[in-house]
């Protein structure tokens, strides 16, 4: 079992950057896919990009360019840069790990990523 844990939400200006974090626990983290998932205010989940054991990323079309997510397997955790951040980049960021990268199975609690005008 794997849970995720994320880290560092907070407000940014449009155009700034932020990096957020997914600690997750467990033994098996080197061999999980990771992915990011954000919800907005009255809209569905979406999601944002994922990353392999080996860190193979792929991103949604609306991050392309601007998000990067990485992994540290001896800490056991993920990342999630986000530059050029625009307003509709507002959401609750969530961390959520696969065995397959298709199936989610554990999810963490989300953190706010808020970005002003």
């Amino acid at each position: 079992q794997v849970q995720p844990v994320e880290s560092g939400g907070g407000l940014v200006q449009a155009g700034g950057s932020l990096r957020v974090s997914c600690a997750a626990s467990g033994r098996t983290f080197d061999r999980l896919f990771m992915a990011w998932f954000r919800q907005a205010p009255m809209k569905e989940r979406e999601f944002v990009g994922r990353i392999s054991w080996s860190g193979t990323t792929y991103y949604a079309d609306s991050v392309k360019g601007r998000f990067t997510i990485s992994r540290d397997n001896d800490k056991n955790t993920v990342y999630l840069q986000m530059n050029s951040l625009k307003p509709e980049d507002t959401a609750v960021y969530y961390c959520a790990s696969s065995s397959s990268g298709t199936s989610y199975k554990y999810w963490g609690q989300g953190t706010q990523v808020t970005v002003s005008s």
